[in-house]
């Protein structure tokens, strides 16, 4: 195969492809020469392969935006994304560094506002917040944890720094898309991946299941966990009933848990069952209807009574949404040196807010040169990319960012780094992302790795599979002992 004839960097950062034409890498050499070596035969059968895997899986995501709820396969590439352990290294420590900054935060906000008070963090930034739930100042959460579950999006930019583009901490995911991922690389291609010697990612179910466990309020040998569900209807179902029957604990729908005396039970064939830590994949707001939305058939009635009371765990958090604000990403650095006085092992992305005037200003008269972001969308929903953008669909930017500043945000159009991608049977390069996960309870676990995802479309920017977007494995190479 001629897999890198004609192939262009185009001025970005190459994962792969090295500054120096014909160069590689740190670690990429060895699967170059693999892929080289396949016949095109090969090759094609490869294919066959992962797409019978994710078919027998069931790996699938809804696509809402084609009005229709679209199921598809969630699209693979496979060429592998490697990182060394050095560069991982750094990651790491700097994805834990963030995420205890971030609960730190969580914990003062709902409590002493320490942060507030001395003007780190503006009151009002918080007060104003969407995802504000004040209503449950004052509780004490096991271990100081309001995030247990991060999906942390990383970048590299045009000199290839990894760089924090958005924190996920209310319900993050895309790590089932990951473990399948790496299963299918490895039926797939086993020689390669057993030569490159690969961070194990498979106990990322055993460890979850651990963490749930270890915020449990009440101690005991084997908490009872489950996850709760919006239902089959949910774009990310598939992920639901995949970590569930992973960690071989229950699947439940609102309808399954009902609540007396203030303490959570589950409906089971053997009666009721008391719950003890829920993994929730629904926002906030339709959790109760008693509490939040009236009109929410997905949640459990009185479920805030019995989470108040310290009798059930939920992970995450309520109120997490306040950290996961786009508008609060900008102070991360900020947090980071008031309650560690550290600097930031990741740096931000340069960010604009609608809510200062000044700043406001800047992005309405530079609205064709930055990508626009509403602070409380995600899945690439509620953007605008202002130079690839038109002068009606900037118009009407301008008109809402006018009308509701503090919804908004503004940053500079990164350069994303670019990794090989198969395209009709040659490598191009597609723009990446990475999201790695943590998990936080008793101690802070990172998987080595994470969810590479790719922007398909030739051009594109936007990675996300609502989008159009795709993924690949990650691996994270060991150290060599």
């Amino acid at each position: 195969m001629t897999l890198f004839g004609g192939y262009e960097t185009e001025g970005f950062f190459d994962e792969a492809v090295g500054a120096e034409s014909g160069t590689f890498r740190d670690g990429y050499e060895p699967t170059v020469d693999f892929f080289k070596g396949l016949t095109n035969k090969r090759m094609k059968a490869s294919l066959r392969s992962l797409e019978r895997t994710f078919l027998q899986h069931g790996v699938t995501f809804t696509v809402y935006s084609d009005g229709q709820g679209t199921e598809r396969i969630f699209p693979f590439d496979p060429f592998p994304r490697i990182i060394p352990s050095d560069e991982w290294s750094t990651i790491e420590e700097g994805l834990k560094q963030r995420i205890k900054a971030l609960n730190m935060f969580l914990a003062d906000v709902y409590s002493d506002r320490a942060i507030l008070k001395d003007d780190v963090v503006p009151a009002s930034l918080v007060k104003s917040s969407k995802h504000n739930r004040s209503e449950f100042a004052g509780m004490k959460l096991p271990h100081d944890t309001y995030i247990h579950i991060c999906g942390t999006d990383l970048i590299r930019d045009d000199k290839g720094t990894y760089c924090v583009l958005e924190d996920n901490g209310r319900c993050p995911s895309g790590v089932s898309y990951m473990l399948e991922n790496r299963l299918a690389m490895k039926r797939t291609f086993p020689d390669l991946y057993r030569k490159l010697n690969v961070e194990k990612i498979g106990n990322y179910p055993k460890a979850l299941l651990k963490t749930l466990k270890s915020v449990a309020y009440h101690e005991k040998e084997n908490p009872v966990c489950v996850v709760l569900t919006p239902g089959q209807y949910n774009s990310a179902y598939f992920e639901h009933t995949f970590l569930a029957q992973q960690m071989g604990i229950e699947i439940v729908e609102g309808r399954d848990l009902t609540v007396e005396n203030d303490r959570v039970y589950m409906h089971t064939t053997d009666g009721l069952v008391q719950v003890d830590v829920i993994y929730r994949r629904i926002d906030d707001e339709f959790l109760d209807p008693h509490f939040f939305n009236r009109d929410s058939m997905l949640g459990v009635p009185d479920l805030m009574k019995a989470y108040r009371s310290g009798n059930v765990m939920l992970v995450n958090a309520v109120g997490t949404g306040v950290a996961d604000d786009k508008a609060t990403y900008s102070y991360v650095p900020a947090m980071i040196k008031y309650y560690l006085g550290e600097e930031a092992i990741l740096p931000n992305i340069e960010t604009f807010l609608g809510s200062r005037e000044d700043e406001l200003k800047y992005m309405i008269e530079n609205i064709d040169k930055l990508v626009i972001k509403a602070v409380d969308e995600a899945g690439g929903y509620g953007m605008l990319i202002g130079p690839a953008s038109t002068k009606e669909e900037q118009e009407e930017f301008k008109r809402k960012l006018k009308a509701n500043p503090r919804g908004f945000i503004g940053q500079p159009v990164i350069a994303l780094s670019r990794h090989p991608t198969f395209c009709d049977g040659k490598l191009e390069g597609r723009h990446v992302d990475l999201r790695p996960y943590v998990l936080t309870g008793k101690e802070t676990v990172v998987v080595p790795g994470g969810l590479t995802r790719v922007a398909l479309k030739k051009g594109s920017l936007v990675v996300n599979s609502s989008q159009g977007g795709g993924s690949k494995d990650t691996w994270v190479l060991r150290k060599n002992k």
